[in-house]
């Protein structure tokens, strides 16, 4: 079976298979400390970030992570680094065995073990900053009040028993005076993996939250523009019930420059409604793998996220529907006034396309009137070169009666010309 022939592989095939195997949960034991930066970066920072990791990694003699690379997970001994680099922020994860090392529960944090100037030096701009504490069930206060006021300052708690029941998490979404929000993780019966994965949910539930977020103040900030576009509109659509053709032309000046303002705007925001929508569709999902238990007189994630997040998400969303649906007013009043402006110049053309007929029309009349002349013209001059011709022959001893001659010559004369005429106009429309 090992010297089967396959058909070619597709040159991704391996980079697709594996990509369902990126970036697995770290497996935590308990006691242990976590410490999670989340920084928004733009290529070239997510670049910069890439080096510095390669760089830190040689200088710990372990394998950087592969060219282009955007996940590395290496084990230094006195602590654990986890680098992970997405579309629009790199986050680092570090982690160290056992509890605090004193009476604070947050006194010491996993990022005690870091070099200080090289945290300060990483690129981009600091999102979410996060210590987390995973501890045994027995060791630490329990109870909710005893928690909040122990562990996170007295503030109100959100928490809930996750995984059904393998663990019991806490927090309170705030910022503490050393910038960092905290996390509390009391495990009770769950395996170094699953204790990993409601880690990394409860992290990704903070970081995509304030991502989801980064659209609340684009929307609040659109609104002032389009109140002055939607009463730009509405006067553009009035001034049309009674716009004579003169008034035309500036009027579609107006909208053209009220649409490309749109269009300009709609292309700055639009990712960022977009990413609004996804990353609160993965707050949602990470909420709902989870599989939270009510902890008696403690707010739930669920809970706490459809009472804050969703509001703000509802008025991004009014706000993303409110453009687009200006976008497209402004779009129909567009094609509704070029459809009157091309009506007006197809009758001006019609009208002008009549007055030339009518022109034509008189310089045809001209030119038959001009042709009869140039007949009797023609047929004068002729006839008298015939009676010259008449003349000397008479003079000649011949027998001919001038007069008679050109009496004669004159309907000939005549004749033959009208009949030239009339065939030179055959010719003419034959050329048409």
């Amino acid at each position: 079976m090992s010297g089967r022939r396959l058909p070619p592989a597709y040159p991704l095939r391996g980079q697709l298979n594996d990509e369902v195997h990126a970036r697995p949960p770290e497996p935590l034991i308990a006691p242990a400390r976590l410490s999670y930066l989340a920084l928004l970066c733009d290529r070239a920072q997510r670049d910069e970030s890439a080096s510095m990791i390669a760089q830190f990694a040689r200088d710990h003699d372990v394998k950087p992570p592969a060219e282009g690379g955007s996940h590395l997970r290496v084990d230094l001994g006195t602590f654990r680094l986890r680098w992970e680099r997405h579309s629009e922020f790199v986050r680092y994860t570090f982690i160290v065995p056992g509890g605090p090392d004193g009476p604070a529960p947050f006194g010491s944090t996993a990022l005690d073990a870091v070099a200080p100037d090289w945290i300060a030096a990483l690129p981009g701009e600091l999102l979410v900053a996060a210590h987390v504490l995973l501890l045994p069930h027995r060791e630490g206060p329990h109870e909710p009040p005893e928690i909040a006021d122990t562990m996170f300052s007295g503030t109100l708690l959100v928490g809930a028993a996750v995984s059904d029941g393998a663990a019991n998490a806490y927090t309170d979404f705030r910022l503490h005076p050393d910038g960092f929000s905290r996390l509390l993780i009391h495990d009770r019966a769950s395996t170094p993996w699953q204790a990993g994965r409601i880690a990394q949910r409860l992290l990704e539930i903070e970081t995509y939250r304030m991502l989801a977020l980064l659209t609340l103040p684009v929307a609040r900030a659109l609104a002032p523009e389009l109140d002055v576009q939607e009463r730009e509109l509405a006067a553009i659509t009035a001034a049309l019930v009674e716009a004579g053709e003169a008034d035309e032309p500036a009027l579609l000046e107006r909208l053209t420059r009220l649409a490309a303002a749109i269009d300009s705007r709609n292309a700055r925001t639009q990712f960022r409604f977009s990413a609004a929508a996804a990353y609160d569709d993965l707050v949602r999902r990470r909420i709902g793998e989870l599989r939270e238990g009510r902890i008696h007189g403690v707010q739930t994630f669920r809970e706490f996220t459809e009472r804050r997040l969703a509001p703000a998400m509802a008025t991004c969303r009014a706000m993303a529907a409110r453009q687009l649906a200006l976008s497209e007013h402004v779009a129909r009043a567009t094609q509704l006034l070029s459809t009157r402006v091309d009506v007006t110049r197809e009758q001006q053309t019609h009208a002008l396309l009549e007055q030339m007929n009518r022109r034509v029309k008189l310089q045809l009349r001209l030119q038959s009137t001009v042709e009869g002349l140039s007949v009797a013209a023609i047929t004068y001059y002729v006839v008298s070169l015939i009676g010259h011709l008449a003349e000397g022959l008479e003079q000649s001893g011949i027998p001919v009666r001038p007069p008679i001659a050109m009496a004669v010559a004159i309907p000939v004369v005549a004749g033959l010309m009208a009949l030239g005429l009339r065939r030179v106009h055959h010719m003419v429309k034959g050329l048409d």
